[in-house]
């Protein structure tokens, strides 16, 4: 996981993109412990309370829950959930907007798709 301190995105929130990703890679796989607040907050120099708040979205999205006394897990059905929710943001950040181009420039699905496989090939 990278933390950029010179991104716009705070650094709460790519805490939990970062540990999302790492879920969905595969590094943390379902019922498996992630790094405690201590862990993040020293390794990244960061002040334990943003790594809370990065977590505390997965807590209060059912992506990680707490074991009192031992520490945060991913959660049975985490992997779909964010699977889902990161679907559901790529058609939001690109598939919407690509067709709304896509008929202004009076492309036909056709075309689209062609262009997407090509995509694919390369």
């Amino acid at each position: 996981m990278y933390i950029n301190f010179e991104s716009d995105k705070p650094i709460f929130l790519q805490i939990t993109e970062g540990l999302e990703d790492a879920i969905l890679a595969g590094a943390f796989p379902e019922e498996t412990q992630i790094p405690s607040i201590t862990e993040l907050s020293v390794s990244f120099k960061i002040n334990p309370a943003t790594a809370l708040k990065g977590i505390n979205i997965l807590v209060d999205d059912g992506i990680v829950y707490k074991k009192r006394g031992v520490g945060m897990f991913v959660a049975t059905g985490a992997l779909d959930q964010l699977a889902r929710k990161r679907k559901e943001q790529f058609y939001d950040s690109y598939v919407s907007g690509l067709v709304v181009e896509a008929k202004r420039l009076g492309l036909t699905e056709t075309e689209i798709k062609s262009m997407i496989e090509r995509g694919f090939i390369k």
